[in-house]
């Protein structure tokens, strides 16, 4: 479905039409808030019921070489939870489940990705942009593909039929992390939601957040301040005060 959106500095188009629902699927707890949190909450203000589907277990999520991998996971699915509730987000939280660092794009892997899909059927799905280039992180590039193709296979009927489940087509699909975006959604208002839902994951603020001393004030805020930091040089790319930026396919 081609919509005609507000058009932005550079080419952008602005702001989708807030959707029923929205997926958003990415490689570790964190990543989604990362890139798309005040996305997600703004829209999520709005009526939206938004799901996530984080593909790996995040047991890698650490720099203590002594740290006990199985709590870290079942921390982090904590966290995850945390933080989509932080966002507003109304919908489910589901796990792939796959080792952090080992994820694949392989069929079997993107079979679940295209039944999660069928399953909650999104209007928009969002996800890593697996053509980012120098890319050093394999989950994200193998998480962008399971993204985008798993809304091909959950969009034609002759894809895993065994599933059993009627074939489902979003309407649009929004790439983060994108070299070369064009598409802005306008979050002037919602970096302190996306910023609450980050300080959530608290396992990784000193790998991620530059946190090394949650309690101190000032170290909050300096992750603040960079988080609307980062907000304000998205939105100067598209004419906005504040936004998240997307590579948009709108042809799905």
């Amino acid at each position: 479905m081609s919509l005609q959106l507000l058009m932005g500095a550079e080419g952008f188009s602005i702001d989708l039409p807030v959707p029923a629902s929205a997926l958003v699927i990415a490689a570790h707890p964190d990543d989604a808030e990362f890139d798309c949190g005040a996305t997600l909450s703004k829209w999520a203000a709005a009526g939206a019921v938004v799901h996530h589907f984080i593909c790996t277990d995040g047991s890698k999520g650490t720099w203590d070489p002594e740290c006990d991998q199985a709590a870290l996971v079942r921390t982090r699915q904590d966290e995850q939870r945390a933080a989509a509730a932080a966002l507003g987000a109304t919908g489910e939280v589901r796990f792939g489940g796959y080792v952090d660092g080992e994820l694949d794009s392989d069929l079997a892997t993107r079979a679940q990705v295209a039944q999660v899909i069928r399953e909650l059927r999104p209007a928009v799905v969002l996800g890593h942009d697996p053509w980012k280039r120098y890319r050093l992180h394999p989950d994200h590039r193998h998480a962008g593909l399971l993204a985008v193709e798993g809304v091909v296979a959950a969009r034609d009927p002759f894809f895993f039929p065994e599933q059993d489940l009627a074939p489902h087509r979003p309407d649009e699909l929004l790439l983060f992390e994108a070299d070369e975006p064009d598409h802005a959604e306008n979050v002037d208002g919602w970096t302190a939601a996306k910023t609450e839902a980050l300080l959530c994951h608290r396992t990784q603020f000193v790998t991620t957040h530059d946190i090394t001393d949650p309690d101190d004030p000032a170290q909050v805020q300096r992750f603040a301040d960079w988080v609307d930091a980062v907000a304000a040089a998205s939105g100067q790319q598209a004419g906005l005060a504040y936004a998240e930026l997307f590579k948009r396919i709108d042809a799905v």
